[in-house]
């Protein structure tokens, strides 16, 4: 299986990740674990995520809960060890905000990761881009030229994937705002899906085709109205990519963390469930 980095070619468990050709596979998506971290919830998103034996597991940031350089090398040490069971699975982290907040963060996130702060690579006929926002709510300039540069050089795989920690493109779609950067590098080369978190609540938008996912925690502190309802809940969400589509089951823990619920991206709006 071969791995291409924008930056590096990064070994997985011996194998190269990623692989030509079409076809169906899956992966998971795992929402934060830190801002907060509740004792045993991510243990227990990795054990459902795990259950359904993805191709890999992609996260869209806070691992540690961090913002301490004295201590951030003893939290990756940790968080190494809760994941190495899963090791088997390439494991795809975003940089989030508890993860990368100074100079030091960054190099220890890499070094732990395995990964550059902004990397991309292609798994059969999708492609993935991570990008950095970490230490600003929106996306940087070089975060931008990077991401154009990237999705030029990857146009014809007919799949792609954004993902940042940050929502930096919320407002303009919670206003139905079409005309913003990331919007128009999206539809110029066709990448349907942008996908973050930090905020912990699941939300939802369609703008022009493409599909913007605000995730559900996974393991960070729940907030505002604490309900399900409103996007409230831990999550794991499994993603199912078939040929030019890809289906999204949104996968609520199960107790003591939740009610097991599985949703779809079209259950949900800017405020929490469209349908109560």
């Amino acid at each position: 299986m071969r791995l291409i980095s924008v930056a590096i070619l990064v070994v997985v468990g011996g194998l190269l990740a990623g692989q030509a050709g079409h076809g169906t596979f899956r992966f998971v998506i795992l929402g934060d674990r830190t801002g907060g971290a509740q004792p045993g919830v991510y243990e227990e998103a990795w054990r459902e995520a795990e259950a359904e034996h993805p191709e890999f597991v992609i996260s869209v940031g806070d691992t540690i809960e961090g913002e301490d350089d004295t201590k951030t090398n003893a939290e990756w040490r940790q968080i190494n060890s809760v994941l190495r069971p899963y090791r088997k699975q390439p494991i795809f982290l975003t940089p989030g905000n508890h993860d990368v907040w100074s100079l030091s963060s960054a190099r220890a996130f890499e070094q732990f990761a395995k990964r550059p702060l902004h990397y991309s690579f292609d798994y059969k006929q999708a492609h993935f881009v991570v990008l950095d926002n970490s230490r600003s709510e929106d996306l940087s300039p070089g975060e931008m030229t990077f991401l154009e540069k990237d999705l030029r050089a990857n146009a014809s795989q007919p799949v792609k994937f954004i993902f940042s920690h940050r929502p930096s493109w919320v407002m303009n779609a919670v206003l139905l705002n079409p005309d913003f950067p990331l919007e128009r590098l999206a539809k110029q080369y066709g990448a349907r899906y942008i996908i973050a978190g930090h905020i912990h609540q699941m939300l939802h938008f369609e703008l022009e085709g493409i599909t913007y996912l605000s995730m559900a925690s996974s393991g960070g502190h729940l907030r505002a109205s604490k309900r399900y309802e409103d996007g409230w809940f831990f999550q794991q969400t499994l993603a199912t990519v078939s040929d030019g589509s890809v289906d999204f089951s949104i996968r609520e823990l199960a107790a003591p963390f939740g009610q097991a619920r599985v949703s779809k991206p079209s259950d949900w709006g800017a405020a929490g469930l469209i349908k109560r």
